[in-house]
This record gives structure tokens, C-alpha cells and sequence, in this order.
């Protein structure tokens, strides 16, 4: 499995940042893998689903994402899969007293099939993709 995670400082509300990344249909502008997402059920709480299309490595699949667990206000996790990977991403935002606040994003990656011969030669790759990610977070972010 690949574990990594990043954070990053932004001087815009914890409820605000929150509010925006609660919202996982925001990822069509911050995160660089991904083509589309749209929600498919649910209002944003526990249980709600995504279909993700992504791009990674050159190949387009499809990933359903539910939203397993959930703090209002502080930190969200969901979990997508499909045929190739399980993916576990988890953003926690904590406010900090100068008005900033701190994100920290984690992702999982278990490639399934013949993807997790491949883990190590991905490594770099998912490297790449968080790294873009925080960018285009900080970013987006940076805009409200």
C-alpha cells in the first residue's frame, strides 16, 4: 500500500475550507487526476457516493467514492474502488489561532490485480499526483 500524506498553511477559515472540501465534487478543480466527479447520492454526509473518473498513468477508470466517516467542521474520509485500486483519502482542516488554517491531506493507494506487482514503479507517480494536488488545492483555496 502507499501511504502519504502533505499539509499546508492557507489564510482562509477552517469552516470555510471545510465547507469546500466537504463538497468532494470540488475535486474537478484542484485535483489534477481527475477528469469528473459527480455525486451520486446522499448530501454530503456519511454515506454519500461520488463517481470519479480519473486519469493515472495514462489510463481513465471510474471510482465509486463514499464518504465513511465524518466530523463536521474538522476532518472527512472517503473511501473509493474499483477493479485496480482501493483508494482511502482523508483531509482533516484545523484552525489555527492566527486565523490560517492547516490542511492535512492523506491518501492511501492498494493497487489490486496486476497493479500491485507495478506498487513500487507507481510510487513516483502518486508522488507527483498529491504533490499537484496540494498546489491545486492551495490554489483553489486561495480563491475564496
Amino acid at each position: 500500500m502507499i501511504d502519504m500524506r502533505r499539509a499546508l498553511a492557507i489564510d482562509v477559515s477552517a469552516d470555510a475550507v471545510f465547507a469546500y472540501l466537504a463538497d468532494f465534487t470540488t475535486t474537478e478543480g484542484w485535483d489534477p487526476g481527475t477528469v469528473r466527479t459527480v455525486r451520486l447520492s446522499g448530501d454530503g454526509g456519511l454515506g454519500t457516493r461520488y463517481l470519479n473518473t480519473s486519469r493515472f498513468a495514462g489510463r481513465t477508470s471510474d471510482l465509486i467514492y463514499e464518504v465513511v466517516a465524518l466530523k463536521p467542521g474538522n476532518s472527512l474520509q472517503l473511501r473509493g474502488e474499483n477493479a485496480s485500486l482501493i483508494a482511502v483519502d482523508t483531509i482533516t482542516v484545523t484552525p489555527h489561532p492566527s486565523g490560517r488554517s492547516l490542511i492535512t491531506y492523506r491518501i492511501q493507494f492498494a493497487f489490486q490485480g496486476w497493479l500491485r506487482w507495478l506498487e513500487p514503479l507507481l510510487r513516483l507517480p502518486v508522488t507527483r499526483l498529491l504533490d499537484e494536488g496540494v498546489s491545486g488545492l492551495r490554489r483553489e483555496l486561495a480563491r475564496i
